[in-house]
Protein backbone atom coordinates (compact mmCIF):
# COMPACT_ATOMS: atom_id res chain seq x y z
CA UNK A 1 0.00 0.00 0.00
CA UNK A 2 0.95 3.45 -0.71
CA UNK A 3 1.54 6.29 2.37
CA UNK A 4 2.45 9.50 1.86
CA UNK A 5 3.79 11.48 5.04
CA UNK A 6 4.29 15.00 5.47
CA UNK A 7 7.88 15.91 5.87
CA UNK A 8 10.06 18.96 5.76
CA UNK A 9 13.11 16.40 4.97
CA UNK A 10 11.64 12.95 4.21
CA UNK A 11 13.24 12.02 8.10
CA UNK A 12 9.98 13.45 10.72
CA UNK A 13 6.72 13.86 9.97
CA UNK A 14 6.39 17.20 11.12
CA UNK A 15 4.66 19.58 8.64
CA UNK A 16 0.94 20.47 8.11
CA UNK A 17 -1.62 18.90 5.58
CA UNK A 18 -2.41 22.05 4.19
CA UNK A 19 0.59 23.83 4.42
CA UNK A 20 3.69 21.35 3.66
CA UNK A 21 5.69 21.37 0.52
CA UNK A 22 6.54 17.90 0.23
CA UNK A 23 4.61 14.62 0.57
CA UNK A 24 7.25 11.29 0.77
CA UNK A 25 5.34 8.14 -0.46
CA UNK A 26 6.17 5.10 0.81
CA UNK A 27 4.95 1.68 -0.74
CA UNK A 28 4.74 -0.52 2.28
CA UNK A 29 4.03 -4.21 2.63
CA UNK A 30 4.55 -7.01 5.07
CA UNK A 31 8.56 -7.81 4.34
CA UNK A 32 9.14 -4.66 2.33
CA UNK A 33 9.06 -0.73 2.16
CA UNK A 34 10.43 1.74 0.07
CA UNK A 35 10.16 5.40 -0.46
CA UNK A 36 9.00 5.18 -4.09
CA UNK A 37 8.26 9.20 -5.00
CA UNK A 38 8.15 12.89 -3.55
CA UNK A 39 5.36 14.94 -4.47
CA UNK A 40 5.86 18.55 -4.49
CA UNK A 41 4.87 21.71 -6.00
CA UNK A 42 1.26 21.11 -5.03
CA UNK A 43 -0.42 24.79 -5.28
CA UNK A 44 -0.60 26.70 -1.92
CA UNK A 45 -2.75 29.42 -4.09
CA UNK A 46 -6.41 29.55 -4.49
CA UNK A 47 -9.13 28.95 -1.58
CA UNK A 48 -9.19 26.33 0.72
CA UNK A 49 -11.22 24.11 -0.70
CA UNK A 50 -8.92 24.59 -4.28
CA UNK A 51 -6.15 23.46 -2.01
CA UNK A 52 -7.79 20.18 -0.50
CA UNK A 53 -8.79 19.48 -4.19
CA UNK A 54 -5.15 19.50 -5.37
CA UNK A 55 -3.52 17.92 -2.58
CA UNK A 56 -6.03 15.09 -2.78
CA UNK A 57 -5.57 14.52 -6.43
CA UNK A 58 -1.89 14.23 -5.53
CA UNK A 59 -2.39 11.61 -3.33
CA UNK A 60 -5.02 9.96 -4.70
CA UNK A 61 -3.13 6.53 -5.05
CA UNK A 62 -2.03 6.67 -0.80
CA UNK A 63 -4.43 4.63 1.06
CA UNK A 64 -3.15 6.75 4.41
CA UNK A 65 -1.59 9.96 4.83
CA UNK A 66 0.42 10.89 8.23
CA UNK A 67 0.59 14.66 8.93
CA UNK A 68 1.42 16.37 12.40
CA UNK A 69 -2.21 18.43 11.61
CA UNK A 70 -5.02 18.61 9.39
CA UNK A 71 -8.38 20.43 9.66
CA UNK A 72 -11.52 19.00 9.63
CA UNK A 73 -12.75 19.69 5.71
CA UNK A 74 -9.37 18.55 4.32
CA UNK A 75 -9.58 14.96 6.93
CA UNK A 76 -13.68 14.60 5.27
CA UNK A 77 -12.70 15.56 1.48
CA UNK A 78 -9.74 12.64 2.41
CA UNK A 79 -12.22 9.98 4.04
CA UNK A 80 -14.09 10.50 0.78
CA UNK A 81 -11.32 9.64 -1.49
CA UNK A 82 -10.59 6.34 0.79
CA UNK A 83 -7.93 7.63 1.85
CA UNK A 84 -6.84 7.67 5.80
CA UNK A 85 -5.91 10.61 7.46
CA UNK A 86 -3.69 9.88 10.38
CA UNK A 87 -2.37 12.97 12.74
CA UNK A 88 0.72 12.35 15.01
CA UNK A 89 0.84 15.29 17.90
CA UNK A 90 4.66 15.71 17.74
CA UNK A 91 7.11 15.33 15.19
CA UNK A 92 7.67 11.32 14.79
CA UNK A 93 10.11 9.28 12.42
CA UNK A 94 8.91 8.06 9.12
CA UNK A 95 11.36 5.09 9.48
CA UNK A 96 9.11 4.42 13.06
CA UNK A 97 6.19 4.76 11.57
CA UNK A 98 7.17 2.55 8.84
CA UNK A 99 8.66 0.08 10.86
CA UNK A 100 4.68 0.01 13.40
CA UNK A 101 3.18 -0.49 10.21
CA UNK A 102 4.91 -3.14 8.86
CA UNK A 103 4.46 -4.73 12.05
CA UNK A 104 1.00 -4.13 12.47
CA UNK A 105 0.52 -5.74 8.63
CA UNK A 106 2.12 -9.56 9.80
CA UNK A 107 0.01 -9.97 12.74
CA UNK A 108 -3.76 -9.18 12.50
CA UNK A 109 -4.52 -5.14 10.26
CA UNK A 110 -7.31 -3.44 12.11
CA UNK A 111 -10.23 -3.28 9.85
CA UNK A 112 -9.57 0.02 8.57
CA UNK A 113 -6.32 -0.73 7.66
CA UNK A 114 -7.52 -4.15 5.87
CA UNK A 115 -9.68 -1.46 3.55
CA UNK A 116 -6.60 0.30 3.20
CA UNK A 117 -4.67 -2.40 1.91
CA UNK A 118 -7.52 -3.15 -0.02
CA UNK A 119 -8.05 0.25 -2.12
CA UNK A 120 -6.49 -0.31 -5.22
CA UNK A 121 -7.69 -4.12 -5.79
CA UNK A 122 -10.60 -5.35 -7.51
CA UNK A 123 -13.05 -8.29 -6.97
CA UNK A 124 -13.46 -8.81 -10.56
CA UNK A 125 -10.84 -12.08 -10.66
CA UNK A 126 -13.19 -13.86 -8.25
CA UNK A 127 -15.98 -13.88 -11.06
CA UNK A 128 -13.30 -15.72 -13.31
Amino acid sequence: MKVAFTSSSGEMIDQHFGQCQNFYVWEIGVDEASQVAVISGISADGDEEDRITARGNALADCAIVYTMQIGGPAAAKLVARKIHPMKTTEEVSVADIVAKLQAVLQENPPPWLKKALNKDTNASFLDD
